[in-house]
């Protein structure tokens, strides 16, 4: 663990004076938090990319603080996780948005790259997978006839190829593109070691999935919830069988909190360059994101879920300490197995 830089903590604890001094409005709506206070001195660049399922989230934080602090400059891309750890440990970025943890060898880059990073979770996604609302024959997926439609170049070619009472009609299916967590986590809880199929229709940007689903009756597709809460009326959200309950489960809120939306109820981060962080812009706009972000998911204004108060102090106590590290990848270079409130520990934090 380090101590943060004395500099910058001052010029933090100031920003954050001037912060509160500036904010009339209720720190709960970041939207609303400028009020008509005047404006702050802070300055600066803060580049972020990575998951655009995480895109959402770090927008909204922009937009609220911004307002307050108008002299910062924030940029936020959302080119998918892998493509944003790329720019990340190339010293491109300040903050990386990721919809999983960091993998072995994007780790072993950032070292050898001399980028260390704090490591902080901020909600919970339910990976969603959609239809077109045209679609009357599913009603819902088990893991097995995800891994008959996803899995290798074998895969099932047609809805009845899956099941034989379904339409005698060719699949299509919309995915997140190869750099992108989303993807990622999909393959690790579907294929495991297997591959996917080579002849999905990829791309990086969920809103062409989002039509491409919505436009053809026998497609398939999936993303992160926010994408279909903001397209519920055009895409049909399946239920997903819990391997554990046998019971088909929705993608909402309580669901993916409870962990009940399993196997695809994941966690979300931000990855924090710790050289960034003793620039003043960069903490300000760090603490602003963990004052709000939780506030956020749970009023609504972004569809994702608000981690439990145990894991979010958790992310506090690694944002307070500068602690940085990961909790994914041990000591022997090997990526670590198990359920996220069991890794996210500080007896896992591997630091060097």
């Amino acid at each position: 663990m380090k101590s943060r830089h004395p500099i910058a903590t001052v010029a933090v604890m100031a920003a954050v004076v001037l912060l509160i001094g500036c904010d009339s409005s209720p720190k709960s709506d970041p939207a609303t938090s400028a009020g008509g206070s005047p404006a702050s001195t802070l300055v600066g660049d803060i580049k972020i990319d990575g998951s655009s399922t995480v895109q959402p989230i770090s927008d909204a934080i922009r937009e609220g603080f911004i307002k307050i602090h108008p002299g910062v400059k924030v940029s936020v891309g959302g080119e998918g996780t892998g493509n944003g750890f790329k720019e990340f440990y190339g010293k491109a970025t300040d903050i990386s948005d990721a919809s999983r943890p960091i993998k072995v060898g994007e780790y072993e880059k950032c070292e050898a790259a001399g980028v260390e990073f704090v490591e902080l979770a901020i909600a919970y996604d339910g990976l969603t997978i959609v239809v077109n609302p045209q679609n009357d024959w599913v009603q819902s997926l088990s893991i097995e006839q995800l891994q008959k439609i996803f899995n290798g170049d074998s895969a099932a070619k047609k809805w009845s190829d899956v099941d034989p009472s379904w339409p005698d009609q060719e699949i299509k299916i919309f995915s997140p593109g190869t750099g992108s967590g989303t993807y990622d986590y999909f393959k690790e809880v579907v294929a495991e070691d297997d591959t996917l199929r080579g002849d999905m229709t990829l791309n990086e940007d969920d809103n062409v999935l989002v039509q491409g689903v919505a436009g053809n009756k026998f497609s398939i597709g999936f993303f992160g919830v926010a994408y279909y809460a903001q397209n519920s009326e055009i895409l049909r959200a399946v239920p997903v069988i819990n391997p554990e309950i046998d019971e088909p489960v929705l993608p909402t809120s309580d669901n993916i909190a409870s962990g009940k939306y399993a196997p695809f109820s994941r966690p979300l981060f931000i990855y924090v360059s710790a050289e960034s962080l003793n620039r003043a812009e960069v903490q300000t706009f760090v603490e602003f994101y963990l004052e709000n972000v939780s506030t956020l998911c749970a009023e609504g204004k972004v569809d994702y879920v608000q981690l439990p108060e145990s894991i979010f102090e958790r992310t506090l106590q690694n944002f307070d300490a500068v602690a940085t590290g990961t909790h994914f990848v041990d000591a022997q270079g090997q990526s670590r197995k198990g359920s996220f409130a069991e890794l996210f520990t500080d007896k896992n934090l591997n630091s060097k």
